[in-house]
């Protein structure tokens, strides 16, 4: 006997921000699990502006189907926010189009893989049109709160460890300080956890400022004791002891450059208000290091090619497994959550616990005793 037809349940999903490894393998585990509770899934296209402009693709299991090991996003992503959303040449507030888009679409819930700013932008919508969101923290930068680890953060860890690893030799072979930038604008953990995975001799993290003498008389120390090489792993978000942050600290501000000591010249013969040009930070550091220890020193920048390729096996069963809760919790109709790491499981925490909070390194993390226990510097002068 046939069972009496019924609505199916329909939900979708979205891929805001940066590109990360491991979104393909999150969208597959969604999707599959979903599917196998028999709710259609659709993908909106390039994140939040799919979801605006209402051009979505049916995920079926073909669709899905051999994208596990696939970096990037099948759905494309964008830093897009409804609220605030360019059209035409002009920012506009497309919340109640992006809500209206997802209520004429009779969406059970909205997935949204991504970092701090998704999770922010997904509340937005729980909290001005009400309709169901479930998110998941994808971040190499490894910074979302309410969760012990963000799907991507290995493989990127891995890469820049690797990176590490390669530079040594070079040092080695010129007696060279060489000083490897990496992502992580407010938090260290990219630089910390790689850092100490690949043997750097200076870790240096936004949360701990650092001493630019202190860390000249660290490498020289090295150098008098027979090490003739350094290898410096710095987050891009780093600052010296009584610097002023960007933006007065503000993560997303209007950045402008400004005339400061670190600033270079004016680009003459411009008819335009002169442009000044802000050095590199690590340029700076290797620089000053150069000058403070008379030793070649060298940098470089990784930049996105942490964000690149192919997900570690690690990544990929964190995926699995965070998709996989997620598809459980819509089948049980729990909503507005994010699912989030806590020891070996995957739990949902509270939307409203996570929107707007940085989680930063404690300067008392064990990683950070760890490092100095084995005579990495940190950039500071501890007691």
């Amino acid at each position: 006997m046939k069972r009496k037809a019924q609505a199916q349940r329909c939900i979708g999903i979205l891929t805001a921000g940066g590109d990360c490894p491991g979104l393909n393998a999150a969208i597959r585990a969604v999707a599959k699990s979903a599917l196998h509770h028999d709710i259609q899934v659709v993908g909106f296209l390039d994140g939040f502006r799919g979801l605006v402009e209402n051009r979505f693709i049916t995920l079926d299991d073909r669709m899905v189907s051999g994208i596990l090991t696939v970096g990037g996003t099948i759905l494309g992503s964008s830093r897009d926010k409804p609220h605030k959303m360019e059209m035409g040449g002009t920012v506009m507030d497309m919340t109640d189009v992006a809500i209206a888009n997802a209520r004429r679409m009779h969406l059970d819930c909205l997935v949204c893989l991504g970092g701090n700013g998704t999770q922010n932008n997904a509340f937005r919508l729980v909290q001005k049109g009400g309709i169901n969101v479930i998110t998941l923290p994808k971040t190499i930068d490894n910074d979302v709160a309410m969760t012990d680890t963000c799907f991507g953060f290995d493989t990127a860890k891995s890469i820049a460890t690797e990176a590490i690893d390669r530079l040594h030799t070079t040092a080695t072979s010129h007696h060279r300080i060489i000083a490897l930038e990496l992502m992580g604008h407010t938090a260290g953990w990219l630089a910390l956890g790689a850092g100490i995975a690949g043997g750097a001799d200076v870790i240096l993290i936004p949360e701990i400022p650092y001493d630019i003498r202190a860390i000249a008389d660290f490498l020289n120390i090295r150098r008098q004791s027979g090490k003739r090489f350094s290898i410096i792993a710095v987050a891009e978000g780093a600052k010296a002891c009584g610097a002023v942050p960007e933006n007065g600290g503000k993560k997303n501000g209007n950045k402008k450059a400004s005339k400061t000591a670190d600033a270079d010249p004016a680009v003459p013969g411009t008819e335009h208000e002169p442009v000044m040009i802000r050095e590199p930070m690590v340029n700076r550091i290797v620089r000053e290091l150069q000058a403070l220890t008379g030793v070649e020193a060298r940098m470089t920048q990784l930049g996105h090619v942490q964000r690149g390729g192919t997900p570690t096996p690690a990544d990929r069963l964190l995926c699995t497994r965070l998709g996989t809760t997620a598809g459980e919790l819509i089948a049980a109709r729990h909503y507005n959550v994010m699912v989030g790491v806590k020891g070996d499981a995957c739990v949902p925490v509270p939307l409203k616990q996570v929107a707007g909070i940085i989680r930063t390194v404690p300067t008392d993390h064990p990683w950070i005793r760890a490092a100095r226990l084995v005579g990495t510097c940190m950039g500071d002068r501890p007691d």
